[in-house]
């Protein structure tokens, strides 16, 4: 099939580079010429795994371009991935949703083709979208837009980090659409993945308990609000294990094990039931204010979801409470942060606990260094005005520091030879911000072992 994918962002390139792969003529379109130059010579602007191995197998299938134009014309299916950012009413920013449906409309040119809004959009864009487009064939056209296309919702559930197994091997697939037409092409289109009838990629081979994929085929509105309804949830097992740990902390529990023989329950299940610093990126922050604030436009509250955010924020000022509780003072002191992106296997800045700590920190007067393996350049770029704390190696991070906060659990931090480091330290205390650290073997490495969650050394 031909296929245009509008933004190429992580959800859209993502998204093109593997519908690429599965034999599909994949046109890519950006306004950006220096991103689209960058994939033209096939790199990647973004860092997520086995992204340029996936993207080197499908180039005969893929083509970027800033012309609307060279993508959209003769496309069955139109996917528009464009950044839709929170305003500060928590509403998110659909000004390049409305840009590229208009440029769609404009450019639209053959038989039928599905708009498919794989941005997380608010409840109702469907239909707003959809009259966008319409609006803008017709100014362009002049005439009467009859069938030539419908607009459907495709939410992507991708993980940072896994995102190609998480598009090749998914849970489910979700499409919504309030036209049986649309619904029908992105049966086609999916049908590969749904059946696990594609050549999978030799760097990522398909999991043996993979089977035939679930497809959930709803009406528009259902669609747009599982997107919404499943983020939210993960965020709430995210705060509901911290707010545990809390409690945890004061009871002398392990919280380790209260997650495990929790998650245990098959009602229940494990993931996401990781106690730490708590959530970050692009999704649970957005979405569950977006949520929260679609549910004030009909006068309803959502108590549980505005928790579930405090929750989160709280996680990340009991970091700076933890050093206070052990340095009595920060003033003066020299604190370092293993880890900026908001979780690993990604350079994904964005709404990343890290940054906040390292500027709770400093608005009490100490002196951070910063160090990540992988998003070091993009956070130069994106946090200028933190850049001069970053440190090129690990050992500077400890020299002469007060205390080290674990903030992204990168595997090249976990497998640190810890007992190289603690003679460098002025004070040598460890707060694990992510409980994923032994505990014994840093204090019997001479480490003051600190956790935001309830884990005690002796147990």
């Amino acid at each position: 099939m031909k296929v245009c994918v509008v933004g190429t962002g992580y959800v859209g390139l993502t998204t093109g580079i593997c519908l690429a792969y599965l034999g599909h003529e994949v046109t890519c379109v950006d306004l950006n010429q220096e991103k689209v130059d960058l994939l033209r010579g096939g790199r990647s602007p973004i860092y997520e795994p086995f992204l340029d191995e996936l993207m080197h197998e499908a180039a005969h299938n893929l083509t970027f371009t800033t012309d609307y134009a060279e993508g959209v014309p003769g496309a069955e299916v139109v996917f528009v991935a464009v950044q839709t950012p929170s305003l500060p009413d928590g509403q998110p920013d659909l000004r390049y949703l409305r840009m590229a449906a208009e440029s769609i409309g404009r450019t639209i040119d053959g038989e039928f083709t599905v708009v498919v809004n794989k941005s997380t959009v608010p409840i109702g864009s469907g239909n707003w979208v959809e009259s966008i487009l319409r609006e803008s064939f017709e100014q362009f056209h002049s005439r009467r837009a009859a069938g030539e296309f419908a607009v459907a919702s495709n939410p992507e559930f991708l993980r940072e980090g896994s995102a190609i197994h998480d598009t090749l091997y998914p849970d489910r697939i979700v499409i919504g659409s309030d036209n049986p037409r649309s619904l029908d092409v992105l049966n086609r289109l999916y049908r590969a993945v749904l059946n696990q009838s594609f050549t999978a990629p030799t760097f990522l081979p398909r999991p043996e308990e993979v089977g035939a994929v679930p497809l959930v085929s709803t009406d528009l509105a259902s669609a747009e609000l599982i997107k919404y309804a499943a983020n939210a949830f993960l965020a709430l097992k995210i705060s509901y294990i911290n707010e545990i740990g809390k409690l945890a902390n004061k009871v002398g529990a392990d919280i380790n094990q209260v997650a495990r023989g929790t998650g245990l329950d098959a009602r229940i299940g494990s993931r996401f039931l990781q106690p730490g610093v708590g959530w970050g990126g692009s999704c649970f922050g957005k979405d569950t204010a977006a949520l929260i604030a679609t549910a004030a436009e009909y006068s309803y509250d959502m108590p549980i979801v505005s928790a579930a955010r405090e929750v989160n924020q709280r996680q990340r000022e009991e970091a700076v409470n933890k050093l206070l509780d052990e340095l009595r003072i920060l003033k003066g002191r020299k604190i370092g942060l293993l880890g900026l992106a908001f979780k690993p296997n990604t350079d994904d800045l964005r709404d990343s606990p890290a940054i906040d700590i390292a500027r709770l920190m400093i608005a009490r007067g100490a002196r951070v260094k910063l160090h990540d393996p992988i998003a070091a350049d993009r956070f130069r770029a994106e946090e200028p005005e933190l850049a001069t704390s970053l440190c090129e190696a690990v050992d500077e991070v400890f020299d002469d520091s007060d205390a080290v906060v674990l903030v992204t659990e990168w595997p090249q931090y976990l497998e640190l030879d810890w007992g190289k480091y603690v003679g460098l330290m002025r004070t040598p205390v460890v707060l694990d911000g992510r409980n994923v650290l032994d505990p014994q073997r840093l204090s019997r490495l001479g480490y003051t072992y600190l956790t935001i969650a309830g884990r005690p050394v002796g147990l």
